[in-house]
Parts: C-alpha cells; sequence; structure tokens
C-alpha cells in the first residue's frame, strides 16, 4: 500500500465527556470516538451502545458509577459493527437487545467486521484479549419494542435504514430525548462503507418528526436544544448527499472508483475536512456510493482482504 489507513496511526486517547442530557439521560462521547447512552430507571440502567472492549465498556461503568449505583439491566445495541458491541459482556447485563435485522447481520458478516474493524482501527480494540467472541442479543424486535425501567418508558424502534440496514433509535418519551446511534453524527464523519444512501435522508426526516429536544448522535458532542439537534441532522444529510452524488455522477457515465474518490474528495473536502475519522471513512464511503449507484442495493461485506485491496486501488 502506499500509505496505511488513516485510523491506524490514530493514537492518541480521546478525552471523555459525560454529559447530561435529560434526567436521568447521559451521553458519553469521546471526541469523535464511537458513543454510548446511559438510560436511568427507577430501579436499574439502560445502556446504549457497549463499546470496542470490555476494557472501553469499563470506562463507561465507570462513569455511570459516578451517578448511580443501580444495576445495569439492559445494553441496546443500535447497529452490528464491532466497535458498537464487542464490549456487552463487561455490562453483565440481563438482556441484551437488538433489532433482528442488526442480529441476521451478525450472522451474515459479524466476525469479518470484526476482523476488518481490527486492522484498521487498533487504538479502539486495545485490551481485545478481553472480548469473549462476537456478541448475540439475548432479545431481538421487528419493527419496535417498548422497555420499561420502573415508570420509566424507553422505545426502541426502526425507523428507516442509514447507516446499516438493522439501524434503531432509542426514544425516552418522559424527556423528549433520543440515542440515534450513527444515524446522526456531529462534527464527524458518517461511516457509509454499510449505508443505504438513497434511505438516509428520509429517515433523518423520520428523526426530525420527533421534534426532540436533545440526541446523543452515534460520534460527536451530546447535542442539547432543537438548534443543536436540527444543526447535526442537516449537516449529517449535507455529508451523506456530498459524499453520493458525485459518485453517482461518475459512475453513471461509466467512470472507475478511483474517478468516484477524486469527484466525492473535491466535493467533500472543503467542507468536511476537519471532521473527526473523515480520512478513515472515505474510502468506505465512496466505494459503497459508488455501488449503490450502480445497483448494488445490498452492501457487500467488508473483509480485512477487501479493505487492503480497495485501498491500494485508490492509493497504490
Amino acid at each position: 500500500m502506499a500509505k496505511a489507513f488513516a485510523s491506524q496511526g490514530d493514537m492518541t486517547e480521546k478525552k471523555i465527556t459525560f454529559d447530561e442530557i435529560g434526567e436521568g439521560l447521559y451521553a458519553f462521547t469521546a471526541e469523535g470516538d464511537p458513543n454510548s447512552g446511559v438510560i436511568i430507571g427507577d430501579d436499574s440502567v439502560m445502556i446504549v451502545e457497549a463499546q470496542a472492549t470490555p476494557r472501553l465498556a469499563n470506562k463507561v461503568i465507570d462513569c455511570v458509577r459516578t451517578v448511580t449505583d443501580k444495576p445495569i439491566t439492559h445494553v441496546v445495541l443500535t447497529h452490528y459493527h464491532a466497535v458498537r458491541v464487542l464490549g456487552a459482556s463487561a455490562f453483565n447485563a440481563q438482556q441484551v437487545i437488538m433489532s433482528n435485522t442488526a442480529y441476521n447481520m451478525v450472522l451474515e458478516r459479524g466476525q469479518e467486521d470484526w476482523d476488518s474493524e481490527f486492522q484498521r482501527f487498533p487504538r479502539l480494540f486495545e485490551g481485545h484479549e478481553s472480548i469473549p467472541g462476537l456478541t448475540f442479543p439475548t432479545t431481538t424486535f421487528t419493527d419496535e419494542m417498548t422497555v420499561f425501567l420502573g415508570k420509566r418508558r424507553v422505545n426502541i424502534k426502526q425507523i428507516g435504514r442509514a447507516h446499516t440496514a438493522g439501524d434503531a433509535v432509542i426514544h425516552v418519551p418522559d424527556q423528549n430525548v433520543m440515542f440515534t446511534g450513527d444515524i446522526v453524527e456531529d462534527h464527524s464523519a458518517c461511516y457509509c462503507g454499510d449505508g443505504h444512501f438513497a434511505d438516509w435522508g428520509n429517515t433523518l426526516d423520520n428523526i426530525k418528526a420527533y421534534d426532540v429536544d436533545a440526541i446523543a448522535p452515534g460520534r460527536g458532542g451530546a447535542l442539547v436544544g432543537k438548534e443543536a439537534v436540527d444543526r447535526a441532522i442537516e449537516s449529517t444529510r449535507d455529508f451523506v448527499q456530498s459524499t453520493y452524488l458525485p459518485a453517482a455522477r461518475v459512475a453513471a457515465r461509466g467512470g472507475s472508483l478511483k474517478e468516484a474518490w477524486d469527484a466525492v474528495r473535491a466535493e467533500c473536502d472543503p467542507k468536511f475536512a476537519d471532521y473527526a475519522i473523515y480520512e478513515h471513512c472515505l474510502p468506505f464511503n465512496v466505494a459503497r456510493a459508488y455501488d449503490e449507484a450502480r445497483g448494488i442495493a445490498h452492501p457487500r461485506i467488508w473483509t480485512a482482504q477487501r479493505d487492503l485491496e480497495m485501498w491500494e486501488a485508490l492509493q497504490g
């Protein structure tokens, strides 16, 4: 390869922030690394997103213990990606919940995704020896389900494809707060390697229809207040469209993946080059946009070998 993946050289420890975004609701964020959410009920705690390893999950637990000693009983995983799910064992939760579609994606491509992400993002997998294996849910749902943490109602719902086909959002109606996973990002690049570009905008509209007061996004800072929420939704929309449309124009005229890469860079670099993980995501985003524009509706599985071949085609 001409050079390593951008993320392979990113070994700087990130500053953790733990923000209250509603009564008993918290966003665990780390400068563009994967976020987690915390929902405190009457007698127990729900975690949203489990981090990449038990080592990182324990950092979430440490933050939880600064605000409550209630047991962690539920973990909700918004999708199947390794950096979101492989730390789940650290929580010792009674229930691990994901959509049935996300569960099927674990079966279809979970190991390949783990191998791929481990190669690309070594810092996030420090302590990987403690991962017991792929994370499988104890509970799945189709379309939506409700969990009661005492009197606190938590709605878990699929509202459209975006970052993956199995995306779910978590809405806490008593505070009108949502945990969106990687459907919404804030000043962080969207990873679109498993994405559905044609659907993503409609899914953002579905989130917007909730008119929430705060969002814990997949990456980036907590979004508190309707102005911050709307800004992040629209910047995410702009990122997705600015990635797809140039690649689609190249694909329509029979151009190459490298030409799509150049076209997307020309459109996105001026607007998004300072976003967290931008350089890391870009080649995977271009490859998926180019595929979708050529009629490949079901995202192809990323493997450690396919990663290298794609990167060589773009950088070699």
